[in-house]
């Protein structure tokens, strides 16, 4: 006989109420980005991923100690006007991993690509100096990230938050810097 998910909960000892805490704990630990764009600078991802890149920055995931991220990025543009970055991501302890994102201009404010992480295609758009991106990853996970463009625009704030069941569970804090072409 399958067992809904409250009876798992109380089989295992957990009330509505200790679940109910339990999520609200995990929420607290990974919050939501309070994102405020401004007119200028523009955010415009094909000028500030073409050429070399790189990214610092720490990664929260729910239950789970803070972990380092460096992240270097190489991007290419494309014959249609769009940006290839390749990553090579670093975390402590961990092999280096590589990624791959594709975007292309996708009308006025909007870019529409992929990543290699994705599960899914990535929708993005611009609301000037702030790049809002959009996919679905595996396991059933969403993530959303926020790119602020700082003014000078060579270096931009990244905040990713990574959500299950509508639920954060994970975020990143990261500062990417141009370094050239």
């Amino acid at each position: 006989m399958r067992m809904t998910f409250p009876q798992r909960m109380a089989r295992a000892g957990m009330t509505t109420t200790g679940v109910l805490i339990a999520g609200l704990w995990v929420a607290a630990c990974v919050s939501t980005p309070h994102v405020t764009s401004t007119p200028t600078p523009r955010f415009d991802a094909v000028a500030f991923f073409a050429g070399r890149s790189e990214g610092k920055g720490v990664l929260k995931i729910a239950m789970r100690r803070p972990d380092t991220t460096l992240v270097e990025g190489n991007g290419r543009v494309t014959a249609d006007g769009g940006i290839v970055l390749d990553q090579t991501v670093r975390r402590h302890g961990k092999p280096a991993t590589r990624r791959e994102w594709v975007l292309h201009p996708a009308g006025a404010d909007r870019y529409a690509g992929t990543l290699s992480d994705a599960a899914g295609p990535v929708d993005g758009r611009v609301e000037g100096n702030v790049l809002h991106l959009r996919f679905a990853m595996k396991g059933g996970l969403q993530a959303e990230q926020f790119l602020s463009l700082r003014p000078g625009g060579a270096v931009a704030d990244n905040v990713m938050i990574v959500r299950k069941l509508g639920m954060p569970v994970a975020r990143l804090d990261e500062t990417i810097t141009r370094l050239g072409r």
